[in-house]
């Protein structure tokens, strides 16, 4: 349905605006591009990308802002 599509995009577009990551263009674009490379999970993808947007993991550095 045409509207669906236009619906999608337009809440990918606000999901990218506030900065929200699309795990499911993510999940699209590995399985067409990398094919036989591992996807992360949805948790995995979620994570990887608060932690490279806001620092993370084992060496991050705690600063107020």
């Amino acid at each position: 349905m045409p509207w669906r599509d236009s619906l999608g995009a337009i809440a990918r577009a606000a999901r990218l605006m506030v900065g929200v990551p699309d795990y499911d263009v993510y999940a699209a674009h590995r399985r067409k591009e990398h094919p036989g490379a591992p996807v992360m999970t949805p948790a995995q993808f979620h994570r990887e990308r608060t932690e490279r947007r806001y620092g993370g993991g084992p060496d991050r550095i705690g600063r107020c802002c």
